[in-house]
């Protein structure tokens, strides 16, 4: 039997990319209900179902995996049952030998750590905004960009002094300045 494997991922959150390219080749998909790295019960359905020359097939190698470990383990698990996988993207599949350079094998991998690094980082920020956690740099405050302003307005001191003075700096204070420009030209 041919089964595929889909999952959400950080850049296909409804499986709708993975769904058109991996149904046209299986008779069974299964389909993990969420991202998370643990509990994905549907692949060990899958897992506990696969019999002696059947074919697993998903759309890139992050689908199925999301560490390097958990991808040798799985290859280890399919090898001692004599299940090949074909991955789509990358056009490999674990029953034929490979005819790629070192350099087309350095770029699957790296891809590979790269779904891995985003699908973590956009999990860890959905988690920290549902904690009520603010994202990203921190703001300078206010009273700091008013003494630039004021300062810069003055004409009295340098960019150099105000940024030593309010630690505000060039950009963030011209960023201000055309803010409040286009503030007065709205009103």
């Amino acid at each position: 039997m041919i089964f595929g494997y889909v999952r959400p991922l950080y850049d296909d959150e409804t499986c709708e990319k993975q769904l058109k390219v991996v149904s046209e080749k299986c008779q069974t998909i299964y389909r993990e209900l969420h991202a998370s790295p643990k509990k994905r019960h549907k692949l060990e359905e899958l897992l506990m179902a696969l019999q002696p020359g059947d074919t697993i097939i998903v759309e890139r190698m992050f689908a199925l995996a999301d560490t390097t470990r958990q991808l040798q383990d799985l290859f280890n698990v399919c090898e001692k049952d004599d299940v090949s996988i074909h991955f789509l993207n990358e056009n490999i599949s674990t029953n034929q030998s490979l005819t790629c350079t070192l350099q087309q094998m350095m770029k699957h991998y790296i891809q590979f750590q790269t779904d891995v690094a985003k699908q973590s980082a956009i999990i860890g920020i959905s988690n920290a905004r549902e904690q009520g956690k603010t994202i990203g740099r921190p703001r300078k405050p206010d009273i700091n960009i008013q003494k630039a302003i004021s300062m810069y307005h003055s004409g009295k001191f340098t960019l150099h002094d105000i940024k030593e003075e309010t630690g505000i700096s060039k950009s963030t204070l011209y960023r201000s300045l055309e803010s409040l420009e286009n503030l007065d030209e709205n009103r």
